[in-house]
């Protein structure tokens, strides 16, 4: 019974096409009815199809694609010929030379159908099914994309009618082409190109006879012709399709045979969708979700969706490949992906100057997290770039009190005394609110307590106490706004918390934060949005607007000289020391309280980077203590231990093929109070020879000056005779040691006080100056 009814659906709509279609046939009602027919339709669209968007890196390479379907559209000469004539020899063979309706295709397959019992045959044309396509395609909900594909009179009617007014507006080769782009081959595959690089690894200019007859067989029923899945069926309808284009005499029969025997000879490649298997895939996470999420493309989550799966947009991003792939390999090295301890590690490099983000990594696959190794979290972003919450950023925070002390005009060498023990009391927030506490903050593991330190010693050696006491004088407010202009926000988008224990880092945050706002230091102070997006532009070559950096000098360009020149000393001097990179670089170590994190945030005028290690599952349950991970096994992790190392594997990588660059030299008005360094005790030298003696003080990181010779009784003339500041006294590194060399003994005046018979002498010349090896050259600060 099925198959009668749907025979008799074809009787009924060739009746009424005959009706509405034939001039003459039943007076004015039928002219009324084919003027109706022929009219071009009101709601008659043809808006691009869905195509495939597709994300590239900086050097164009790609890194991810996103479709609803997969679809690449092409021009009609960009189809290899015998596929045209493959797919019009076995869906339209006469499809230049009839209109939009083709009575006597219809009329054959109808009588075909009848005698057969059952739909054997299609009476659609190219044009007919191009609409078809076109109307589910265009559908804006289920109800329109059912009545797109009933099997009624009257949608075949309007599929009909749209049909004739499509050939009036298009050509039959614009038709065609259409028709290639939108028909689905099976596979995942829409349109001819995405097909012949889905079932033969190449492109639909370079399709062979027997490959065109392929995809040409598969549209009328893509389920059951998909050679992947039914290859017996799949040749069987190909060869159907060759020995069509023989009988059309469109192809030599000869020709034809050999082509059947040939065998499928598949080379099936997939497509991605998404950005689980990108070599970048926490970075395309982050893409994704800046466009799905800003405003700036489109109003609503639908509309930025919808442009992203079925814009065919061209992303072009910041991501450097080379950058990334030296982040990726390093957190995978010092906390591999599957490590029994379940630890994790994620980084963000930013370039400083532009904001661009230049690579993310997570020490994990882009999954669920049930898998081991696996984690849809970028713990390298935001909560609205990658749902983490962030991670507390320790002592990475003292430079913001750092940068607010040197703001305020505070040099190197003013000194604090950081007691082992200091209660934060007498504190005011933004509002002016007392934040105080009574809880008692020591060192930890931060650093030494008990003596004085500069603002250079204090800092290469993150004292805790050290910068309560300097948060207290600077201003908890200041600190707070320094962190605000340069970028720091919560993770969770909330504004940053207000206590003491600000300048020691206990907001959650994330890496890529981190890195924007180590960035502006190495940039002189030029603070840059993080950003991921370079140009976009959609499949006619349109560009759309981006996000902006928002890059502005929001410090001093002397303070953040300055604040490079004592992050400098961390990594020779400091907590950091020996992770230097081979050209100046600047950095600072982060160990949270109870060992609960560890951080390392470094970065040079070229690059910044910001790296974390933890447990996803929760720090202070489970601390960085006693665990082994990448081959060594650590008691307690500072940031020095792995952060650091990643950092610094990182950097060489990433930076190998650029130049090197040099930080600015602070004001000197910084150097007021001296270089801030620990001051060390002055050699005694007395008695040497001037040589020797500046060789001694300049081996003990002094420089030497040269004073009038003196007169001594002790030191024989020619050596030294005292020195200034003297041997045994306390002076900063770098300060000048002036040397006085004896003359000899002092000489009694004569006892006559007249000069002898024949007038005075000639006086002796000026002394001669003794000679001393060239200076060793050394940088201040270091």
């Amino acid at each position: 019974m099925g198959r009668l009814a749907g025979a008799g659906v074809v009787a009924g709509v060739l009746a009424a096409l005959i009706a509405f279609s034939t001039v003459g046939m039943v007076g004015v009602g039928a002219r009324n009815g084919a003027n109706w027919f022929e009219a071009i339709p009101g709601d008659l669209r043809t808006p691009p199809v869905a195509q495939r968007s597709v994300i590239l890196a900086a050097d164009g390479s790609k890194l991810a694609t996103f479709y609803y379907e997969n679809r690449i559209d092409v021009p009609l000469n960009k189809v290899a010929p015998i596929m045209r004539k493959a797919i019009l020899a076995i869906e339209d063979s006469r499809f230049y030379e009839h209109g939009g309706l083709d009575l006597k295709g219809t009329v054959r397959a109808l009588a075909s159908n009848l005698a057969a019992g059952q739909v054997t045959q299609g009476g659609s044309g190219i044009t007919q099914q191009y609409v078809k396509n076109l109307l589910v395609e265009t559908a804006d909900n289920d109800a329109e994309r059912r009545s797109a594909l009933a099997t009624t009179p009257a949608r075949k009617l309007r599929e009909l009618r749209y049909a004739v007014a499509m050939e009036k507006q298009l050509t039959k080769d614009q038709i065609l082409e259409r028709y290639l782009n939108i028909a689905y081959f099976g596979g995942g595959a829409y349109g001819v190109e995405a097909a012949s690089r889905h079932y033969f690894g190449h492109s639909a200019a370079k399709l062979s006879l027997p490959e065109a007859a392929l995809l040409a067989g598969i549209v009328r029923y893509p389920y059951a012709y998909d050679p992947t899945v039914n290859p017996g069926l799949a040749k069987q309808r190909r060869n159907t399709v060759l020995q069509r284009m023989s009988d059309l005499g469109w192809l030599p029969a000869a020709t034809a045979s050999d082509a059947e025997r040939a065998g499928l000879d598949l080379h099936v490649t997939s497509t991605p969708n998404g950005c689980v298997e990108s070599s970048a895939p926490f970075f395309c996470d982050y893409v994704e979700r800046e466009i799905l999420g800003n405003p700036i493309f489109g109003k609503t989550v639908k509309i930025r969706t919808k442009l992203l799966q079925r814009g065919g947009l061209i992303i072009r991003t910041t991501l450097d490949p080379q950058m990334q792939r030296a982040a990726q390999r390093a957190v995978d090295h010092y906390v591999p992906p599957k490590n029994s301890s379940h630890k994790a590690a994620a980084e963000a490099l930013v370039e400083p100057g532009t904001g661009q983000v230049k690579a993310m990594a997570v020490d994990r696959d882009l999954g669920p997290a049930e898998k081991r190794g696996k984690t849809w979290v970028d713990f390298a972003a935001d909560s609205d770039h990658g749902t983490s919450i962030g991670m507390q950023a320790g002592s990475t925070f003292k430079i913001f009190t750092l940068a607010a002390a040197l703001d305020q005009g505070m040099p190197f060498g003013h000194r604090l005394m950081a007691p082992d023990h200091y209660t934060p009391t007498g504190f005011r927030d933004c509002d002016g609110k007392p934040v105080g506490s009574t809880e008692s903050l020591g060192n930890a593991a931060d650093g030494e307590g008990g003596r004085t330190f500069s603002l250079v010693t204090g800092t290469w050696h993150s004292v805790n106490t050290f910068f309560l006491r300097l948060e207290k004088e600077v201003g908890l407010c200041d600190t707070v706004k320094m962190a605000e202009k340069l970028g720091m926000r919560r993770a969770d988008g909330s504004a940053l918390q207000q206590y003491p224990s600000f300048t020691l880092g206990f907001n959650t945050v994330s890496p890529l934060r981190v890195a924007a706002a180590y960035a502006a230091f190495g940039a002189r102070g030029e603070y840059c949005e993080p950003i991921v997006l370079t140009k976009i532009t959609d499949t006619a070559g349109h560009a759309l607007k981006v996000p902006s950096a928002h890059c502005h000098q929001a410090i001093d360009k002397g303070v953040a000289d300055a604040v490079n020149h004592v992050l400098r000393g961390v990594l020779t001097q400091g907590t950091a020391a020996g992770m230097g990179i081979g050209r100046p670089a600047a950095g600072k170590t982060g160990t949270v309280d109870g060992f609960s994190s560890a951080w390392f945030a470094g970065y040079t005028p070229d690059l910044a980077s910001a790296v974390w290690v933890g447990d996803p599952r929760g720090g202070y349950k489970h601390p960085l203590r006693n665990v082994c991970l990448g081959g060594r096994c650590f008691g307690e992790v500072f940031g020095a231990d792995i952060p650091a190392p990643i950092w610094r594997q990182t950097m060489l990588g990433a930076l190998r093929d650029v130049p090197a660059h040099d930080f600015h030299s602070p004001p000197g008005d910084y150097y007021s109070e001296g270089s801030g360094e620990d001051r060390v005790q002055v050699p005694d030298v007395l008695g040497l020879s001037p040589s020797a003696a500046a060789a001694r003080l300049r081996a003990a990181g002094f420089d030497v000056s040269i004073g009038p010779r003196v007169a001594s009784d002790t030191y024989p003339s020619g050596t030294v005779a005292r020195t200034s500041p003297g041997g045994g006294a306390a002076a900063e590194p770098g300060a000048t040691v002036t040397i006085y060399v004896s003359k000899g003994a002092r000489q009694e005046p004569p006892s006559n006080p007249f000069p002898p018979p024949g007038g005075p002498t000639t006086p002796p010349g000026p002394p001669t100056q003794p000679s001393f090896p060239p200076p060793v050259g050394r940088t201040p600060g270091l």
